[in-house]
């Protein structure tokens, strides 16, 4: 296996907990949050799916899929556009409704730019210092696993939530 088959099936199976966590579900049941204070399914699945293309973006050079694609002219949010969902109140969290089709839709078009160049990814590459901001810098191979390990995080705990409510 390489290195890129190694993480593109990581994002794989991020994209495919998204797509079982919000599939089937009304735009009411998306935007539910268990209290004042939590998250919806919407978001972090909107969330997750935004780091995902911010950071992955960023890493290959490109433009983000959210603006290159029109995404956030569709989601219709009034979020700036180059907003990823990093520090929202309980206010923005609950602005963000959208229909189960919409998130996928944006998740999946990320994922396959994500995995459209992972695809060339090689193990020499992951060495490479993506952000000197840190101590120590950061280098590709630990930016892809942080984002990995986030979207896999937020990704369980829509599914979490969507069990809560098919059961209450």
């Amino acid at each position: 296996m390489t290195v890129a088959e190694l993480v593109t099936d990581g994002f794989d199976r991020i994209r495919q907990v998204v797509h079982g966590a919000v599939r089937g579900l009304t735009e009411d049941q998306l935007a539910r949050r268990l209290d004042a204070e939590a998250n919806s399914i919407a978001w972090l699945v909107w969330h997750l799916t935004r780091v995902q293309d911010d950071h992955l973006a960023d890493l290959e050079g490109a433009e983000q899929v959210w603006t290159s694609q029109g995404w956030h002219e569709r989601f219709g949010l009034t979020l700036d556009p180059a907003d990823t969902g990093y520090g929202h109140s309980a206010a923005q969290v609950a602005s963000v409704r959208v229909a189960a089709d919409l998130l996928t839709g944006y998740h999946d078009a990320v994922h396959a730019q994500t995995v459209a160049w992972l695809s060339g990814l090689e193990e020499p590459q992951l060495d490479r210092i993506v952000d000197e901001n840190w101590d120590p810098p950061v280098s590709l191979g630990v930016r892809l696993v942080s984002v990995l390990s986030d979207d896999l995080q937020h990704a369980g705990q829509a599914a979490l939530i969507r069990g809560i409510l098919l059961r209450g």
